[in-house]
């Protein structure tokens, strides 16, 4: 399986058949030179409405006709964009897609849109696709019950170092040490001034856990996972 980080929070998930988008904020992103209309997933997985996790989704889902899976309220703003396949969910809730499943986890966080409105509550999402289980937090703080998490018995953690707005470097790596996966992949991270932060900080806490090895992902590189 291949994993594509585009900066921010933004990823590309390739199995070889079927292809996902998670997050996709290209356009404004300044970490990546990925064009938007270059890509074509066969579906897109939303964390929660801001407009840096939102991004592209609805042009690209239009042009492409990929399917776009977000909690209910965001689905359903989405699908009023004009977007013909959307499929929420919900906390504790699974959804089915070609090659793989989302299955939505709580996330501590806001989920609004750039005009106010709030359309529904935040999510991780834990997916299984290409033989992988992949554990994405979206935005989040900390918090105790990503223990419970550890139970889905993840490969891949993908978590926020930014701070500010989400974990700092310090709690990320205890997220990491909760969670239990061989492998953790730092996000949401040097995109904007108030989130600069260095992944190095994380790797180092991370890794005084033998057990736990930290992946910190080139820009519009595909990577094997």
């Amino acid at each position: 399986m291949r994993l594509t980080y585009f900066g921010h929070s933004a990823f590309q998930l390739d199995d070889g058949e079927n292809t996902v988008l998670i997050d996709p904020f290209l356009t404004g992103n300044g970490l990546t030179s990925q064009d938007p209309d270059a890509l074509s997933p066969g579906t897109i997985l939303l964390t929660h409405a801001h407009d840096d996790h939102v991004g592209d989704t609805v042009a690209i889902a239009t042009r492409c006709g990929a399917a776009v899976i977000a909690t209910f309220e965001l689905a359903n703003w989405v699908g009023s964009q004009g977007v013909p396949d959307v499929r929420p969910g919900n906390h504790g809730g699974t959804v089915r897609f070609d090659g793989g499943s989302a299955k939505f986890t709580p996330a501590w966080h806001t989920s609004s849109r750039g005009d106010g409105t709030a359309p529904g509550v935040p999510a991780g999402l834990v997916v299984r696709f290409g033989g992988k289980t992949i554990y994405f937090a979206g935005d989040t703080c900390l918090f105790g019950d990503m223990a419970l998490i550890a139970d889905e018995d993840l490969d891949i953690a993908v978590l926020p170092i930014g701070d500010t707005f989400t974990m700092g470097p310090i709690d990320a790596a205890k997220a990491a040490r909760l969670l239990r996966a061989p492998v953790v992949i730092p996000c949401h991270y040097n995109t904007f001034p108030p989130i600069e932060r260095d992944p190095g900080e994380f790797k180092a806490a991370v890794e005084t856990d033998p057990a736990i090895r930290c992946l910190v992902l080139d820009l519009d590189t595909s990577t094997d996972v």
